[in-house]
């Protein structure tokens, strides 16, 4: 293991997300290093390796034996990260794994399992945790300033154009995809849901592909869920929205009341009186990573657990098992 202060990443994948956690770990502001890349498609490392001048290795395996990588990216589909955390967690490595932490809640445990047999610290990509206006609403609903919640709406309605479907023969397949606009848009506002109003006991919904062709998975879907607490949610994802909406995260409670647009505040009231701070603009990638190399050199959970990042994906399945069946069906 590194000796050093500076915690030294692998980067598995070089697609696009890929390339931005590569520019990310070379910017001036990284907490960390980077020492190599690797992706199933030696001529795409080789390119990204080039321009950044980083090492190239010609495979994943080789990469994760490498005793000067403390920790790993994981960016490839989104049904292969079980196989590839558990490698990298069984090498030794401490994991950042893209979103979603799965596509299925028994995928998901698998990684989980790996986790706790390492030893090791795995994190999954859900960066609008770290939005600061996002961070005040946490707090804000923790302590109480919005008194008991009733009732939240959430939007992600964004626009995926067909080329965008067609781009690679895994977008839009249950197998590696996971899902659609709910597993691959919106799962991150699922997180952001769940981190906000806790537990969820049910949820019913209703999916369809209504705006693209030649794939398997929904464009669209809408969701109601009953929380643990008792509150009400409603959720929309969809990617047949041409020009995009901004994301829209409505949360309301017997003691106030808060909306946010493209997470910015739209209206905040409290009984208690308390107001907005000013909020300064923030990296929030930048942020996540801080928190996962923070939380790897001091033995700290991260903010974004595995159970957590179960979770969302427990709810996202239960929502496909419901538009698939018609009935409500409880997360696992």
């Amino acid at each position: 293991m590194n000796t050093s202060s500076r915690l030294r990443f692998g980067v598995v994948g070089v697609g696009v997300i890929g390339r931005l956690h590569v520019q990310r770990l070379l910017s001036a502001d990284s907490p960390a290093d980077l020492v190599a890349v690797a992706d199933t498609s030696l001529e795409a490392g080789q390119a990204v390796g080039a321009e950044f001048g980083v090492d190239v290795e010609p495979s994943v395996d080789q990469l994760l034996g490498r005793d000067d990588v403390d920790a790993v990216v994981l960016a490839v589909p989104s049904g292969l990260h079980a196989d590839a955390a558990v490698a990298a967690l069984e090498a030794g490595k401490h994991v950042l794994l893209e979103k979603p932490l799965e596509v299925t809640v028994d995928a998901a445990d698998r990684i989980i399992d790996a986790e706790k047999r390492s030893g090791k610290v795995l994190s999954v990509v859900s960066q609008r945790r770290f939005a600061p206006e996002n961070q005040f609403l946490h707090h804000t609903i923790a302590s109480g300033g919005l008194g008991r919640i009733t009732t939240a709406n959430i939007e992600i309605a964004l626009w995926r154009s067909q080329e965008y479907y067609d781009s690679g023969a895994w977008r839009g397949t249950w197998a590696l995809d996971g899902g659609g606009a709910l597993m691959n848009q919106g799962v991150h506002l699922v997180d952001l849901a769940l981190w906000l109003l806790g537990d969820v006991e049910e949820v019913y919904a209703h999916s369809g592909l209504l705006a693209h062709e030649r794939i398997e998975v929904e464009d669209t879907i809408t969701i109601t869920a009953r929380l643990r607490s008792g509150a009400l949610l409603t959720f929309l994802a969809t990617t047949t929205a041409f020009g995009d909406l901004p994301l829209r995260v409505a949360i309301m409670g017997d003691g106030g009341t808060a909306v946010t647009l493209a997470e910015k505040f739209t209206h905040f009231v409290a009984s208690d009186g308390r107001e907005l701070p000013a909020f300064e603009p923030a990296d929030q990638q930048l942020g996540q990573l801080t928190d996962f190399v923070t939380a790897v050199q001091q033995g700290t959970a991260p903010l974004v657990t595995s159970a957590q990042a179960r979770a969302a994906v427990a709810f996202i399945e239960a929502a496909y098992t419901s538009a698939r069946t018609g009935r409500p069906v409880a997360p696992r």
